[in-house]
């Protein structure tokens, strides 16, 4: 008889996701034989912001998220920049860049402590030992005593720098999580030489606990589980659009655009992005369109969906986004794809971004101006690319009559935690659990730790809910021989 086993909710992750697998027993081993990543709630950000104000785009879009915000302000004004025909001034670039990278440290020390490392280990002691944190897998190969325990430390630790990058970012974002300083032509802060020196003060102590501890962290929990190596590929094809421009015409970037396919590296073309919508609530119209010409249409009760995310797909195939994708493509990390690959590269990227900044601070010109005055456009089609610390990220909008009449928005988990396309081609999340063994399936703590190896952020993917409607919890079921789902 098949055995259902509830995961009730699916924690540690941003927003709602349901995971649905099947396990089935091939060659002696327990194994996910079937996965479906589906998107469990529809917001519609795109729709709200028809008719409104350009400008408006990037204070909305922020809303979109409360834990990387910062990446769809640096999306709108990157539009927004396009559409007003206006190019920040060096400072305003770099206050952006900044702001942004204080965004990428936070999410990539909450991703490692905060929401992956206790996959892996078992502790008795503060301040795991009690709820939310229990109860929770306790699975024969976790880690215990003293490993356990001084990663529950760096637990703690990795909060206070956690709060530092956000008083870093608010330095000349103005606030965080959701900035105030980031407009069309740049940004409103302007850089002093006391918020300098605070600002490489904070940044010290972070590029101190990156080097120290984050890096040497994730290398140790790499080697405690080589066999997450083997675990989570996915399909295999890795894709960026680029982010934090090195100058002003954003030729020269930290992290370039590209992609590998099939094995082979080749250049981004944003033309060649098709969203589809055959698994997903959404109508036909909506589906197999580059998102320069998109629609948001809801379609709840169609009878093959599964997801509120759409299915984003390059030259027709699925890639993978994210800390891992970027730092192959910029020939830093290519020991492979895989669940733990993402936590290695997604630490050495947090040293790489964090040295850099330090040097973008030498840029800044005390007292110099940091945007550039624009006027709203008549009519105008622009779109903005760039990385938030899940991966690649696009905004595309068409102005009429001063006004947003268009808008799209494509995250990185939408790629990432897609549901199956026009050409029954899974998603990464879905292709990352194929085959992966689940020993317990009353603890199937394997499916988990590659789930979050995505940090899949479902908030971000599946972009109103109705007052006083309660959202329902997600749950993962694991079925030997069939799959079901169901909603609390």
């Amino acid at each position: 008889m098949p055995t259902t086993i509830t995961i009730d909710p699916l924690t540690r992750i941003e927003g709602h996701l349901d995971i649905e697998v099947t396990v089935d027993t091939v060659q002696g081993q327990p194994q996910v034989v079937s996965a479906r990543s589906g998107g469990s709630m529809f917001r519609g950000f795109e729709l709200i912001l028809v008719g409104r104000d350009p400008r408006d785009a990037g204070i909305y879009t922020q809303r979109i998220c409360g834990v990387c915000p910062v990446p769809h302000a640096m999306a709108a004004c990157l539009t927004l920049d396009h559409a007003f025909g206006v190019t920040p001034p060096d400072n305003g670039r770099i206050l952006r860049n900044l702001v942004l990278g204080a965004n990428y440290i936070d999410s990539h020390l909450l991703h490692f402590y905060h929401l992956s490392v206790l996959d892996y280990i078992r502790t008795s002691g503060p301040p795991l030992d009690r709820p939310p944190w229990l109860p929770r897998y306790d699975v024969g190969d976790m880690v215990g005593s003293p490993t356990a325990d001084t990663l529950a430390q760096h637990y703690v630790s990795a909060l206070q720098m956690r709060r530092k990058a956000h008083q870093m970012g608010a330095l000349f974002g103005g606030k965080l999580p959701h900035v105030g300083s980031f407009v069309v032509g740049g940004c409103t802060e302007i850089a002093t030489a006391e918020k300098i020196t605070a600002f490489r003060s904070l940044l010290t102590d972070i590029r101190n606990f990156i080097t120290d501890v984050y890096l040497p962290d994730a290398l140790l929990l790499a080697s405690l589980f080589p066999n997450y190596y083997q675990l989570g590929r996915g399909p295999g094809n890795l894709l960026a659009f680029g982010a934090f421009d090195l100058n002003a015409s954003g030729t020269s970037k930290l992290f370039p655009a590209g992609r590998y396919t099939d094995s082979a590296s080749g250049s981004f073309d944003a033309a060649q992005i098709l969203e589809q919508v055959t698994y997903s609530w959404y109508t036909d119209a909506s589906g197999n369109k580059n998102p320069a010409q998109g629609v948001t249409q809801p379609y709840a009760d169609k009878p093959a969906g599964y997801s509120w995310c759409k299915a984003p797909r390059y030259a027709n195939k699925p890639h993978e986004l994210g800390p891992l994708a970027r730092m192959w493509l910029c020939g830093e990390y290519n020991h492979g794809i895989s669940a733990m690959d993402r936590i290695v590269a997604r630490a050495r990227e947090a040293k790489k971004l964090a040295d850099a900044m330090d040097g973008w601070l030498n840029g800044l010109v005390p007292g110099a101006a940091s945007y550039a005055p624009s006027s709203i456009p008549q009519q105008a089609t622009a779109m903005g690319l760039t990385e938030a610390p899940r991966g690649g990220l696009g905004h595309w909008m068409d102005i009429t009559n001063s006004h947003i009449s268009r808008y799209q928005v494509v995250t990185p988990s939408a790629w990432n935690a897609s549901p199956q396309d026009n050409l029954s081609q899974l998603g990464p999340i879905e292709a990352g659990l194929m085959g992966v063994p689940v020993a317990d399936t009353t603890q199937p703590i394997e499916v988990i730790r590659v789930v979050h190896s995505f940090d899949p952020c479902m908030a971000c993917a599946v972009h109103v809910i109705r007052p006083g409607e309660r959202v329902g919890e997600s749950r993962v079921l694991i079925r030997g021989g069939v799959t079901g789902a169901q909603k609390v």
